[in-house]
């Protein structure tokens, strides 16, 4: 099978624990192609994501590499077992990649903690309300491709139906809560929606008012998806360039602390509910 030419966000991540854990044992592509049985130019391919690797091969390598963190080498092992295709890949050749890295980001991950100053959580925007935003794209989009973007949008809600379910934190600041994309009424259902959403068990949203004052990561999106070990998390920014997806350590420290900074400004979930309800009831 020839090597992919576009790999999946999850698919380089894949790639590049391997790397590293080869890298950190000091042994050389030549000593992994020899575990495999396979030529010295398929290790490169495997650690960048453009090729598969079976659970069998993660499981041989992690091994002879030396690496003794077996919830890890589970863990990359269970992404290698995962091939079956996602909703998203419906998507593969009609939206930008960048799409269906989100959607797959959010599937597979352990608990979402997400920052919004502007714009609320793609993965609870209704069909107006995402229809609303994507019409302010620039350069403008035409119909099909809004059509495209909405459908993938509101499709990313099977992930709050899916078993055992990611457990998603929402931080939204006021201004967030106050924008009309698409006018009162739009916005004032967009709220509702949002309330109904954090009846769930598993979904808790927080309000951080502007009379909070200024607090760290004031400007930017911000999901930080939780992994089934700490050393797979991965955190995506939003960009008019598209998402960027960022997992190194210290990185991934810096906006932990941001977080935990911006939910000490925050109010009260049962507070926050009340605040959302009532600029929906003046809209």
């Amino acid at each position: 099978m020839p090597p992919r030419s576009t790999p999946t966000e999850r698919q380089r991540r894949l790639g590049a624990e391997l790397r590293k854990m080869r890298i950190a044992a000091g042994m050389t592509t030549e000593f992994a192609a020899g575990l495999l049985g396979v030529p010295r130019t398929n290790v490169p391919n495997m650690e960048s994501g453009r090729s598969g690797i079976s659970a069998e091969r993660v499981r041989t390598l992690a091994a002879n590499y030396r690496c003794k963190d077996t919830q890890l080498v589970d863990a990359l092992a269970a992404m290698a077992t995962a091939r079956d295709k996602g909703w998203w890949e419906s998507y593969r050749d009609s939206l930008a990649p960048g799409f269906l890295d989100i959607a797959e980001m959010e599937w597979h991950a352990r608990r979402l903690r997400i920052a919004l100053t502007v714009h609320l959580p793609g993965i609870l925007q209704t069909e107006e309300h995402a229809r609303a935003v994507f019409r302010h794209v620039i350069p403008r989009l035409p119909k099909t491709e809004i059509d495209l973007r909405v459908a993938q949008r509101i499709e990313r809600r099977q992930v709050l139906d899916r078993p055992n379910p990611p457990s998603i934190d929402l931080l939204l600041h006021e201004a967030a809560l106050r924008m009309q994309f698409g006018g009162p009424g739009v916005a004032r259902r967009q709220l509702e929606f949002l309330l109904t959403a954090a009846e769930r068990e598993h979904v808790t949203v927080r309000v951080i008012p502007f009379d909070a004052g200024g607090f760290p990561g004031a400007g930017q999106s911000v999901i930080y998806a939780e992994a089934a070990v700490p050393q797979l998390d991965v955190v995506e920014l939003d960009s008019i360039h598209g998402p960027e997806f960022i997992d190194d350590e210290s990185q991934l420290r810096k906006y932990r602390a941001q977080l935990d900074e911006m939910q000490t400004v925050a109010l009260a979930p049962d507070a926050s509910r009340d605040f959302v309800r009532a600029i929906a009831n003046d809209l």
